[in-house]
């Protein structure tokens, strides 16, 4: 479709009803944006252009035609190498990066952990950018008063709550925002590799605390390199590659086919930290 207003292509999908007890779906998505970069000059270019490079432009195409429903309670592992579009169908997903193509449609409050720290105002201190946070996520005054010192105690970085965020370590980032996503009591909850930061006694009780969310009928979509996490953790896994769709299924069998692709064994290496 085109708009004449605005000259613009205007991504069309078949219109659908969504049941009740999809919480995500994402139907024919395509993300496709254009990056510059420095092309390195031969010595004869470099000469003449007294060593400056040549500014070329990139199409990627980080989504093909992605297509798939999340069920309502449900957890989604997502793997892949890098690039291989994991990030970015995440992003998508929470309204950061727009459709080139498809529709993503999303049911109830969303709760982001895409990058720990991102969105943080690192001039600010933990207690100010909670409560920012918790504003910005559609909390009211009171709401955030009732569950400040849960974020607090759980976040257990102790006086460094009233410190500017710049004198964290990242394992004290890592765990301020993981605190503040998860208890914004979230419908959807979008976790991004959150946990490679943080130490085995927090992962552990992260993983306590992301279960009890399911627990209570929170829908969760988990990227991680740590493979076993994926399996331990998802209900339900798909594999990207080079941004298409490759498999969809229990997560042992494409975490299997996944390794399997990328002739990788098994270990405790690349289960825990791929």
């Amino acid at each position: 479709m085109f708009d004449e207003e605005t000259g613009a292509t205007i991504p069309h999908i078949a219109e659908r009803e969504i049941s009740d007890e999809i919480a995500i779906s994402v139907q024919e998505l395509d993300v496709t944006y254009r990056t510059t970069f420095e092309k390195r000059p031969t010595l004869k270019q470099a000469v003449v252009r007294l060593g400056r490079g040549k500014r070329s432009v990139k199409t990627v195409e980080a989504l093909k035609n992605v297509s798939f429903d999340v069920s309502r309670g449900s957890v989604l592992g997502i793997v892949g190498h890098n690039g291989a579009g994991k990030s970015t169908l995440m992003r998508a997903i929470a309204g950061i990066v727009p459709p080139t193509q498809g529709r993503i449609e999303v049911v109830g409050r969303t709760s982001t952990l895409l990058s720990l720290g991102v969105g943080f105002n690192r001039s600010l201190t933990g207690r100010e950018n909670v409560i920012l946070g918790g504003l910005a996520a559609g909390l009211t005054k009171d709401e955030l008063e009732d569950r400040y010192d849960q974020i607090a105690e759980f976040a257990d970085i102790g006086d460094f709550i009233d410190a500017p965020m710049s004198t964290y370590s990242s394992g004290m980032g890592a765990r301020l925002a993981f605190s503040v996503a998860v208890h914004l009591d979230p419908d959807i909850l979008l976790i991004d590799e959150a946990l490679s930061t943080g130490d085995a006694v927090f992962k552990e009780k992260a993983t306590q605390r992301m279960q009890e969310l399911v627990n209570n009928s929170s829908t969760m979509l988990l990227i991680s390199h740590a493979l076993r996490t994926i399996i331990n953790m998802s209900t339900e896994c798909i594999w990207l590659d080079h941004g298409k769709l490759m498999m969809r299924g229990n997560p042992e069998e494409v975490v299997d086919a996944y390794t399997e692709y990328v002739h990788v064994k098994k270990t405790s290496a690349t289960m825990n930290d791929m």
